[in-house]
């Protein structure tokens, strides 16, 4: 695709606008508890909204080549932006949510050149006008088992209410697999927190998507004292970075995760094993290597494709240290032989990183962040993309390999209740894994309402 222009400024005034609107809405009334304290109400039904722009900018940057899927190193800079309606209700004993989305604008040198991309808000399709999608319908029903009922708040996809301590909770429809798996309070919402792929998610977890990070699929989670386990299917794209998805589950995803909860010093934390198996037709990157060979010819893994697996595993950490302060740790991996299928070319990954609330300076509802990760291939896929290989998002036409180094600070500044403005700086060394590219520094700004 060729990168576009910049949204115009009337474009952004007219969602704004359709947003303000939508934010009047409101449901529910608080109630109180046999100690007096007010609680969420259950609500029958829910309606919220989101906008979000993201603007980033990167200097030039020294490049001794570039191919078909590098950063541009020339100083460049583009923008995204989304408006998002959360609309549920109860039926069935359980909660149904549509979530319709206005997208416009595009990555950086269109959402290219780095494994851990820089802007979890930048899809892998861009457009210059506004298009309309729905990412989310989803229903689902949660199942009581006992213990101590918990108060559930109102928020965006979530009615407010109560639910048992110990449950089981079913979610079915179209919706991503990382709503449910891979979690993280201190690093999971672009929105919110950190921007970079590789920090907001684990890096090496190819979990099953379209282009724009959605499938179709079924989860389940039972929860029992201080553990929960987790399990699902889901669809994989119809060939690999796709904007369809295999409606048939021919090819597919199981992923399965266990979640335990403790106390250290009377804080809060987790930590999470997941495994996934992508089952479907992919690429081989020694079969692309062997016919280019015989062709004299460049590696394709498309020319390759056929019934294969690509399995992994990622650990995932949560404390709480302080009433201000949360550090978090991922670590993941996957086999590599075979093409990334849906998300990124991250074969092995490592981030770990602070979240620290602004109480200690009288801003509460600031937050400042900071984060580091290694990203890596395997020897299959180092040798597919030194060879001219092209991948999802990478692919110079030659690699000086080294391990993909980035680090991430963040302080998101609370401006009103709903509205929130954050300043971002990424500082990527070997970009796509290439010791003859780089570094680079990337500045992003992003602006923020939630209602």
């Amino acid at each position: 695709m060729i990168k576009g222009e910049i949204m115009s400024v009337k474009t952004i005034t007219r969602l704004e606008i359709a947003m303000l609107l939508v934010s009047g809405l409101h449901t529910g009334a608080a109630r109180a508890d046999d100690t007096g304290q007010p609680q969420p109400a259950d609500e029958s039904w829910g309606l919220h909204v989101q906008a979000t722009n993201v603007s980033q900018w990167h200097p030039a940057f020294n490049a001794l080549y570039s191919g078909q899927n590098s950063l541009n190193p020339a100083a460049d800079s583009n923008e995204t932006s989304d408006v998002t309606l959360f609309a549920g209700t109860r039926v069935w004993g359980g909660e149904l949510w549509i979530n319709p989305e206005i997208d416009q604008g595009f990555g950086l040198s269109n959402t290219l050149g780095m494994a851990g991309y820089s802007s979890g808000e930048a899809y892998k399709v861009g457009a210059n006008a506004p298009y309309q999608r729905l990412p989310r319908l989803f229903y689902r029903k949660t199942i009581n088992l006992g213990g101590e009922m918990q108060q559930v708040e109102s928020g965006l996809n979530q009615l407010a209410g109560s639910q048992s301590a110990d449950n089981v909770i079913l979610t079915m429809g179209k919706f991503s697999v990382v709503d449910v798996f891979d979690t993280n309070t201190y690093a999971h919402d672009p929105r919110a927190d950190f921007m970079n792929w590789s920090v907001i998610e684990s890096g090496a977890f190819d979990y099953a998507a379209d282009a724009w990070g959605y499938t179709y699929g079924a989860s389940a989670e039972w929860t029992q004292s201080r553990w929960t386990l987790r399990g699902g299917v889901f669809a994989l794209s119809k060939t690999p970075n796709s904007t369809k998805i295999d409606p048939t589950f021919n090819q597919h995803e199981y992923v399965g995760e266990i979640e335990e909860r403790h106390k250290l010093f009377g804080h809060d934390g987790k930590l999470k094993l997941l495994g996934f198996v992508n089952d479907g037709l992919m690429g081989s990157y020694a079969d692309a290597l062997r016919l280019a060979s015989q062709t004299n010819s460049t590696p394709d893994t498309a020319l390759v494709r056929r019934g294969n697996t690509n399995s992994g595993f990622a650990l995932n950490l949560e404390q709480e240290l302080t009433s201000d302060l949360g550090a978090f740790a991922r670590a993941s991996y996957n086999d590599g032989a075979e093409q990334a299928f849906d998300f990124t070319e991250i074969n092995r990954s490592v981030a770990a990183g602070i979240s620290l609330k602004g109480g200690s300076w009288s801003r509460p509802g600031d937050t400042f962040g900071f984060a580091a990760v290694a990203n890596g291939l395997s020897g299959a896929a180092r040798d597919y993309f030194a060879a001219g290989g092209m991948g999802i998002l990478i692919g110079d036409g030659a690699l000086n390999y080294g391990l993909e180094k980035i680090v991430e600070t963040y302080y998101s500044l609370q401006a009103t209740r709903n509205f929130f403005v954050t300043f971002d700086y990424q500082y990527v060394v070997n970009p796509a894994y290439n010791q003859d590219r780089g570094p680079v520094n990337i500045y992003g700004m992003r602006l923020h309402f939630e209602y």
